[in-house]
């Protein structure tokens, strides 16, 4: 007897919630991270060594501001020498321009002479060929002169680059380097500041899972927190959900591009949100608690004598499938579920219609009335008695 008291347990009571009327929201859950909406990587054409810094972390700055200067002096030797290389070309274009017009006026006068007889044709051929290499040599002389020009530009563009200039108006983020490094150009810029064009404006990269980017658009309003501010909850806008999919140990996701302002410049480059997108709303309807679609009874009679329907969809057993019923293209709106309530201390089914759920109700079509008490929990589930089985009568 005490072995058979000890092997049955009573069954706890069955917890039941009622329907109710009200708001249910579809939301999308997801995460993202904070940056700013526009930022510039500052970096230098020239290799050489940095001799002052004009801004720091956090600094302020207006376009066309200096930040920083590198050693001009060998730009500046490499800018005269290329002044002095421009000066002798001019110069030489002015000796070729004489030796032209001398060998013009030769030609012109052994011409005459050749008329009046005095010299040969061979001179007169000569002068002339004197004076054709001479017009080219002025030609050659004015060519030196403009890439001697080019060479003067470039050596004062490179000299200008020495001076490391804000592209736009902003803040700094980042500085990466100091007084006495040497920046090294020869494959590519390298970064030196890092600028965000407004700190009291961002954006959101938020993540959207490949299974609800078809609920979210641009235009729907969008929640989220960070862990610097707990309780605090901001608020966005969706700019932008991008074609480009980001797959991250085989689950691919949706860059959802969120706005979001930011005037008391609490959010910071690099935060991590978690983000609430609410994709549908109605206002007064019935729910049914999450809790009652996931109950089911452990009583396999009660199981097998739970009546079949031809024609009828399979039940939603959860929220997440109930409210993908509501996109399927039936004939009825939502999609067929069962729930159990009391009737005389036992639990019946009742099938129903339900729609979308915000995560702890879901939107109920048809099958109940408001007031209904529904089972929730408790009695002999079918997981209690899962975990009954393995624990043993004792």
């Amino acid at each position: 007897m005490l072995l058979a008291g000890c092997g049955r347990r009573q069954a706890p009571p069955y917890r039941t919630d009622a329907i109710t009327r009200g708001p249910v929201s579809e939301v999308v859950n997801a995460t993202g991270d904070v940056s700013a909406i526009v930022t510039v990587n500052v970096g230098s054409q020239v290799s050489g060594i940095v001799n002052r810094l004009y801004v720091d972390f956090n600094s302020v700055v207006k376009r066309a501001q200096l930040l920083a200067s590198l050693d001009p002096r060998l730009f500046q030797a490499q800018l005269e020498k290329a002044e002095a290389s421009l000066a002798s070309a001019k110069a030489n274009v002015q000796k070729a321009q004489a030796a032209y017009s001398d060998s013009l006026r030769i030609a012109l006068r052994q011409q005459e002479l050749l008329q009046q007889g005095l010299i040969s044709q061979a001179e007169l051929e000569t002068a002339v060929a004197t004076r054709d290499q001479n017009a080219a040599a002025l030609s050659a002389a004015k060519a030196s002169v403009l890439q001697a020009k080019a060479d003067r530009d470039m050596a004062a563009t490179n000299l200008a680059f020495t001076r490391i200039e804000s592209p736009i108006d902003g803040i700094v983020v980042s500085r990466s380097v100091d007084v006495g490094q040497t920046v090294a150009a020869a494959f590519q810029a390298p970064t030196l500041f890092l600028i965000a064009n407004d700190l009291t404006k961002m954006q959101i990269l938020a993540n959207i899972d490949e299974a609800d980017v078809g609920k979210v658009h641009p235009g729907l309003e969008a929640k989220f927190t960070v862990d610097a501010y707990p309780g605090e909850t901001f608020s966005g806008v969706i700019r932008d959900v991008r074609q480009a999919p980001t797959m991250i140990q085989n689950v691919v996701t949706y860059p959802a591009v969120i706005d979001a302002p930011n005037p008391d410049r609490k959010l910071r480059q690099g935060m991590t949100t978690s983000v609430t997108i609410t994709t549908a709303r109605k206002d007064d309807v019935l729910r049914v608690p999450n809790a009652a679609l996931r109950w089911t009874p452990e009583d396999a009679a009660l199981q097998e004598a739970t009546p079949q329907r031809h024609g009828v969809p399979p039940q939603a057993r959860t929220a997440s499938a109930a409210a993908r019923g509501t996109r399927d293209g039936g004939q009825q709106p939502g999609r067929a579920g069962r729930i159990y309530k009391l009737e005389n201390g036992k639990p019946v089914p009742v099938f129903v219609r339900v729609g979308f759920s915000d995560g702890q109700r879901t939107e109920l079509i048809e099958g109940l009335a408001d007031g209904d008490r529904v089972i929730v929990g408790g009695g002999e589930s079918r997981a209690s008695g899962q975990s009954a089985r393995r624990r043993g009568p004792f």
